[in-house]
């Protein structure tokens, strides 16, 4: 029994291996590739991987970030629209800030208005009251004294028609109402003063200071609305109405990070190409005035001239990739930056990669 198994075992083991032998020995077409290898079209070309920018006269893209944080309520441009400087891009729910804003704006105003009451003084009011009160208190002196001096006489006549306390208490009446008339004559000089100098430079400072956080209040609600620091083109919008933002930008939910809320790029008539260049070939290099550069778009048989612009002269990590499993990514690049003019009826946009072969032109 054990001997049978044995030998069935062995029969299927060699028919497997005469099929797996008839499988793999089975001559099989291979399919084209999707697209042919982009050519080197000079001599000693050094290949470098390139992506397609907005042209800027210096630097990269420019990503929009708020300077605040709070809810979207509004996006007033498209992706590929064009705009101007100080274009309103994207506005931030404001009314938290805008009540903050008008409030202290209120407390400034009511300053302002205590600072002007002051610097009024005195007011012809509150003068002719005080002017009045003078002149009763030289009225009540005159009775005073006219009944003292009526009280005064008759004792001296006849010193059992009127008593002593009486002519002493005509005498108290008369020093009472001169001073009443002192303290009213104070009065009118005090109110003619108008306001204590020191009273009016304290308000000062306080309407100052109101004055000065309803401005910074004022600023900030500038914050709440981006604006568009250059002329060019909005390349992408990367938040919605409702959506959260933030100084650090708006949240991805498929990158799983934050990324500008919206990134612009120059006029169109012309794009860029950043080429990253193997730090191993850059001595390869040839000067700027002989440089020469050809880009292949992928996908395509498409190829165009470029045209230097500048080597970015920082070598950096490489952040470009090609989506080759076997790419290194420990790689340190050089950035060479060209141009070319926008070929009519060609899909090209900023962000997407090409081939770019660099030449040198023959010496003359």
């Amino acid at each position: 029994m054990k001997g049978r198994l044995i030998f069935f075992l062995a029969a299927a083991g060699l028919l497997t291996g005469l099929a797996s032998a008839y499988y793999f020995n089975v001559p099989r077409t291979h399919q084209p590739p999707a697209f042919s290898p982009a050519p080197n079209p000079y001599p000693r070309g050094i290949y470098a991987n390139g992506i397609i920018e907005s042209a800027q006269s210096n630097g990269e893209n420019v990503n929009l970030f708020p300077e605040v944080s709070g809810t979207v309520s509004g996006i007033l441009v498209s992706e590929g629209q064009t705009v101007t400087r100080g274009t309103p891009l994207l506005t931030i729910d404001d009314s938290v800030q805008r009540a903050v804003a008008e409030q202290q704006r209120a407390q400034a105003e009511a300053a302002l208005a205590q600072l002007n009451a002051l610097r009024a003084q005195p007011r012809p009011e509150t003068l002719a009251v005080t002017q009045a009160q003078l002149a009763l208190a030289r009225a009540s002196l005159k009775t005073a004294q006219d009944q003292y001096d009526k009280q005064s006489r008759l004792y001296e006549t006849d010193s059992k028609a009127v008593s002593k306390d009486t002519v002493d208490n005509a005498a108290n009446a008369v020093r009472v109402a001169a001073a009443g008339v002192e303290v009213a004559q104070r009065q009118l000089e005090l109110t003619r003063a108008g306001a204590w100098s020191y009273d009016i430079e304290n308000q000062q400072r306080q309407y100052d200071a109101l004055h000065n956080a309803y401005l910074a209040s004022a600023a900030q609600l500038d914050r709440y609305t981006i604006k568009a620091p250059i002329d060019g083109v909005i390349l992408s919008v990367r938040a919605a109405v409702g959506g959260y933002v933030s100084p650090q930008g708006s949240y991805g939910t498929y990158t799983g990070g934050f990324t500008p809320v919206m990134v612009m790029g120059g006029p169109q008539d012309y794009l860029a190409v950043r080429c990253y260049v193997d730090e191993i070939l850059v001595p390869r290099l040839p000067p700027p005035e002989r440089l020469r550069a050809a880009m292949f778009v992928r996908g395509t048989s498409f190829s165009l001239p470029l045209e230097y612009v500048r080597t970015q002269p920082y070598v950096g990590p490489k952040i470009a990739l090609s989506n080759q499993r076997a790419e290194r990514v420990d790689v340190r690049v050089l950035p060479v930056i060209f141009r070319f003019s926008k070929p009519a009826g060609m899909a090209l946009y900023p962000g997407q990669l090409v081939d770019v072969y660099i030449g040198e032109e023959p010496a003359s």
